[in-house]
């Protein structure tokens, strides 16, 4: 297994790790990571594994092994690859990847206030968004835009917790999304709090503090079908 080091902490830049396989496609496996693999909606992270000797290995992104146990990062095309057993550094593209924390934040804010099911979703490097389930009804761009900066603006703390698989079973109100549902199975399924706003199943990356997300647009409002709206929104930095 690899272990899921961005899960306690999403600021970690690096970390060193042992290379404990190669798969057949030449992605490399490592006994722990700090690059978030795709997955609900948030792109793998990119970056580079450092060898012993100093040579970059350019990572292109990040999956999850066939059974989901694993983390694979996917070198780029002609990259020389290490030898299991070696040790190596993995560094990520920071800036990449505090953007889409940015993004993925405030998606969640998003989803306050619009307390809509969402049906999809998208994140983005600055930019991302939601389908909602929505009764015919007009939004305004400006005053989404505008409750979602507020609430950035308050500098809730988010903050992550654990529950049971049984106990969110119990509790189905805390699911909002539709198409995608919380990875289960393990017996216990990740929380993401922001202050006493908003609380939800995620297993995503996320900033500490919502007044690092910043100002933000809402760039458009999309119908998609009868019900469906795509809401995009985009940083304004």
């Amino acid at each position: 297994m690899t272990e899921l080091l961005f899960r306690d902490d999403a600021y970690l830049r690096s970390c060193e790790a042992r290379v404990t396989a190669i798969t057949e496609r030449g992605g490399v496996v490592t006994d722990r990571t700090v690059f978030y693999a795709t997955g609900g909606g948030q792109p793998g992270d990119n970056g580079r594994i450092e060898l012993a000797d100093g040579q970059q290995i350019e990572i292109a992104t990040t999956v999850y092994g066939e059974d989901r146990s694993q983390i694979v990062h996917v070198p780029a095309e002609g990259s020389a690859l290490p030898a299991v057993g070696d040790t190596v550094v993995l560094h990520l593209d920071w800036e990449r990847r505090y953007r889409l924390m940015r993004v993925h934040t405030a998606l969640h804010l998003l989803s306050v206030v619009l307390p809509f099911p969402v049906t999809g979703g998208q994140i983005g490097e600055g930019e991302g968004r939601l389908d909602f389930d929505i009764p015919e009804a007009a939004l305004d761009k400006d005053e989404i835009a505008a409750k979602v900066n507020e609430i950035a603006g308050a500098d809730h703390a988010v903050t992550s917790d654990w529950i049971t698989d049984e106990e969110l079973l119990a509790r189905p109100e805390m699911v909002k999304t539709m198409s995608v549902k919380p990875p289960m199975g393990s017996g216990r399924v990740r929380l993401i709090r922001i202050g006493d706003v908003d609380l939800q199943p995620c297993g995503g990356t996320h900033v500490g503090q919502t007044a690092e997300i910043g100002p933000l647009d809402v760039t458009k409002i999309e119908k998609k079908g009868r019900q469906n709206r795509r809401v995009r929104i985009k940083l304004a930095d």
